[in-house]
């Protein structure tokens, strides 16, 4: 009998078996499960596996996501407490072990209560190290390419993807592989420079490390992000070649060496068509031409820019239509209240459902590839364990070392005889900042505390010297502007929205504004107006903080009119460019002063402020004199100078901002010895002050650990050798500025300024000096299947060791279409003792001396091509010639 219960015991095993669903069966094949997964699937649940956003379960939410999502930007749980007490109190794990807790507590609900139980990705930033609390913070990212260090660049990049792994984190929206093709891009710092070569090669080595272990990579922004004047997201009319052979050449290579898996779109349009429904873009060319099989995905918000920017789509669902037809596959929105927007015309039809079910396919395959149906959750005891986080700060110190890059030294660096005292000058020195897309950092070390710790034979005399942001003017406070309500003041002031451009009948809407400092770029001031033709009357009363004469007035790009008191003391109704105009008012502190505006906008693309210098003590001369007291009392003086940059954030002027210019001058005037350290991610003019100073660094955002490796440049105790990614031009007239045109077909150089850069493409100083020669093409004649073996001898000539890095620049002689003078090919950090010799090969594949002809065919023409080797691209020391067959 016993044997008969076994029997049916077995067959009801077996039967629970034969009804488990294909796609939850982990030894059937990837696609087999993919393919189950998707016949199961409703047309809503199809969507929300196209759809991402910042976001978590919270209670009461758990309706909102039975049909599943693609994946969460989990929120950071809130620590409280004061934010002295949280710096004192940090504990970097546990930090780490909360958010790891928190993701699998949404993956189990995911897993186990929404209808097919498809698990989340959660996904992140993690741009030069996991933007999150406790997660280590390197040197932005045009630092780690300044390294010209492959091997570093990997080492970092795994540190950072096991930081991001263990935390339940399976995606990074990183990294930029954008061509930094006009520096005045405020986005700049987030790139690997200028040149297609070196992107791609540092993008390889960042992205590997990444997608090795399991977490899902999305390179950005495909393609250009970055237009006219240096301009964020501008329109982009380029031919298909250029973009082929500029732009492009670091994605293809990240998808086809580093097996990224997913890749982010711009917010630009490209050819008339936005980036986010490109066509020839996403479908033509990387999908069937490429042959990328993972997903696309939106920048946040991008889908609805088509209707919003490019003005290409009537409303949302048309914009989601003409997205997701045209080769994107996931939406990323900022909240969870936008999928009405664009779930649409996923269920009535207006997207083939062939591309739908592309899309899911596309992301489904990824979730069952990272193992995440099997493994969902995170072992959050791991943590503990495999995270070393003083390793990682030791890696991070040793980044920025490399990083570094001398941009001039007469005889002043080393520090040799560590000096009695220091003026260290500016906040840059004191602030640590990590850069653009940086968390909190895990114990940020400053330049100060670091020389305090350090050089403790050294007296430091600190002075703040700047305002790198400071302003004459702020907008005028909330708590100073009222206006009367029901026979009682209350705040803010009343404003009338009028729905033509003139300041007459009845409003459109009022409403209550606490402060007048608004930009109507994208959208009007209220939907019940149209953007680009309206106006504006702002009336209420503005309290005085003190007594005195005050500069009043009003900053904008539109015509304005500022009342005081029943008197016009600012007329500038008619629209020209961006002004700020004021006027002296008299004030009585504690009196209330009747104040009314007039803004008009015919166009669109708004903006006003309403600003005053009140209450605000703008004493940049009193801090320059400051420094200039510690500068002369001390032995040398250690200037720290910085800009302010970032997403949206780009600069007409490559200027140092504020008064640092004056400040340099007025330190170098005393006759001390000074320095430039220059905190930054992209280039800066110096023209002003440059001859004034004997040692300038670019030191860009070095990291949490920064500090600490600029007190060893500063002691010599490192030898920089970082290079330049990016070119130095003298005057921003010159931009865009690369060293990789094509021939200019007569001159360079215009008639009252030179065509040459400041510093050129892969420039840096040592502290020591290197000769080249004995350069040997062992392979003189090769075919279009071989590879060249070009050697060189490199020799260590200076005074103490240091590391080199050796660049190979090839040229084609000639060609059926204009080539770049010059194109980086090659090269090779290394390290040499004094006196020391190391040969130097580089292998050059036939396929880096191809081409696109005027079909869009990859040529390898026969002829001669120009083998030039040295420091910089303008610093060649040895040439040879190669021949094609």
């Amino acid at each position: 009998m016993k044997y008969l219960i076994l029997a049916v015991s077995c067959l009801a095993i077996g039967g629970l078996k034969a009804q488990q669903p294909a796609y939850k069966n982990a030894a059937l094949p990837v696609e087999q499960r993919v393919e189950d997964l998707l016949k199961r699937m409703t047309p809503e649940e199809k969507f929300w596996q196209c759809f991402m956003i910042p976001g978590e379960i919270k209670p009461g939410d758990e309706a909102k996501y039975k049909a599943g999502i693609f994946g969460f930007q989990v929120s950071a749980e809130s620590k409280g407490g004061e934010a002295a007490q949280q710096l004192l109190q940090y504990n970097a794990k546990e930090d780490a072990v909360s958010l790891a807790r928190k993701i699998n507590g949404i993956q189990k609900y995911f897993t186990e209560q929404s209808r097919l139980g498809i698990p989340i990705i959660a996904f992140d930033e993690a741009l030069h190290g996991l933007v999150r609390s406790g997660a280590t913070a390197f040197p932005q990212a045009i630092a780690l390419s300044s390294t010209w260090d492959t091997s570093l660049m990997s080492k970092v990049a795994n540190a950072i993807a096991l930081e991001t792994k263990l935390r339940g984190i399976r995606q990074i929206l990183s990294p930029v592989i954008n061509l930094a093709h006009d520096v005045r891009w405020g986005r700049t710092e987030e790139t690997y420079g200028e040149d297609p070569f070196l992107s791609a090669v540092m993008g390889v080595s960042f992205i590997g490390a990444f997608e090795r272990m399991g977490v899902v990579t999305s390179p950005k922004h495909f393609a250009f992000n970055v237009g006219a004047g240096g301009r964020d997201s501008y329109p982009i009319d380029f031919s298909q070649q250029f973009l082929l052979e500029t732009e492009l050449i670091p994605f293809k290579a990240v998808f086809e060496k580093a097996g990224a898996r997913s890749v982010m779109t711009a917010y630009n349009s490209i050819n008339g068509q936005a980036a986010t429904a490109n066509n020839w873009l996403l479908n033509d060319l990387l999908k069937k031409q490429w042959g990328f099989k993972g997903f696309v995905i939106s920048d946040a918000g991008a889908v609805g820019g088509a209707l919003v920017l490019h003005k290409t789509a009537k409303d949302y669902p048309e914009s989601s239509q003409q997205a997701i037809s045209n080769g994107l596959d996931v939406i990323f929105q900022t909240d969870y209240a936008h999928h009405p927007l664009f779930m649409p015309p996923f269920v009535d039809g207006r997207i083939p459902q062939t591309r739908i079910d592309d899309a899911v396919r596309r992301i489904l395959r990824i979730k069952f590839e990272l193992g995440l149906f099997e493994n969902p959750y995170v072992d959050e005891t791991a943590i503990e364990t495999l995270i070393d986080i003083a390793a990682h700060k030791k890696l991070a110190e040793e980044a920025a070392a490399k990083s570094f890059v001398l941009l001039k030294n007469e005889k002043l660096l080393p520090l040799r005889r560590q000096p009695a005292s220091i003026a260290l000058i500016g906040t840059d020195a004191a602030e640590g900042r990590l850069g653009g897309y940086s968390g909190p950092g895990n114990g940020i070390i400053s330049i100060k505390t670091a020389l305090e710790q350090k050089w403790t034979g050294t007296k430091i005399n600190y002075a703040e010297g700047y305002e790198r942001m400071g302003a004459e003017f702020v907008t005028i406070p909330a708590a100073h502007l009222f206006h009367t309500s029901k026979g009682k003041s209350v705040p803010g002031l009343l404003g009338e929205y009028f729905d033509q451009a003139a300041i007459s009948g009845t409003p459109k809407l009022t409403r209550i504004d606490k402060q007048v400092q608004f930009k109507w770029t994208l959208y009007a001031p209220d939907p019940a107006l149209r953007n680009d033709f309206y106006a504006v009357r702002w009336t209420g009363e503005v309290l005085a903080p003190e007594t005195g004469t005050f500069k009043i007035g009003l900053e904008g790009n539109d015509g304005f009119r500022l009342y005081i008191n029943g008197k016009l003391v600012v007329d500038h109704w008619s629209k020209q460019s961006f002004s700020l105009r004021t006027a002296d008012v008299q004030l009585e502190k504690g009196k209330r002063y009747p104040i009314k505006i007039e803004f008009r906008e015919p166009v669109g693309n708004a903006a006003i402020r309403l600003v005053w210098n009140a209450g605000h003590p703008f004493n940049w001369q009193e801090k320059i004199a400051a420094a200039v007291e510690a500068a002369q009392q001390s032995d040398v003086a250690v200037i720290v100078a910085g800009i302010h940059e970032g997403e949206f954030q780009d600069r007409a002027y490559l200027s140092l901002p504020g008064h640092q210019e004056e400040l340099i001058q007025a330190v170098a005037a005393t006759g001390k010895r000074v320095m430039v350290l220059l905190v930054g991610g992209s280039a800066i003019t110096m023209k002003n002050w440059m001859h004034k100073v004997e040692a300038i660094a670019q030191i860009w955002y070095p990291g949490e650990q920064g500090g600490l490796a600029v007190a060893d440049l500063l002691s010599g105790r490192i030898n920089p050798a970082g290079r330049l990614p990016i070119t130095f031009p003298v005057h921003e007239a010159q931009l865009p500025l690369t060293y990789y045109h094509k021939p200019t077909g007569r001159g360079d150089d215009y008639h009252n300024l030179s065509g040459e850069p400041l510093f050129p493409f892969g420039y840096g100083l040592s502290y020591t000096e290197f000769k080249y020669s004995n350069l040997r093409v062992l392979t003189p004649t090769i075919g279009s299947k071989d590879t060249a073996v070009i050697q060189c001898v490199v020799t260590n000539v200076g005074p103490v060791a240091g590391e080199e890095v050796v660049q190979l620049y090839i040229r084609d002689e000639l060609a059926s279409l204009a080539r770049p003078i010059m194109q980086l090919k090659g090269f090779e950090r290394i390290s040499l003792l004094k006196g020391e010799s190391r040969t130097v090969k580089f292998r050059l594949p036939a396929s880096e001396l191809a081409f696109l002809n005027q079909q869009l065919e990859t040529v390898l023409e026969p002829g001669s091509f120009r083998i030039m080797i040295g420091a910089s691209s303008r610093d060649i020391r040895l040439k040879a010639d190669l021949e094609l067959k």
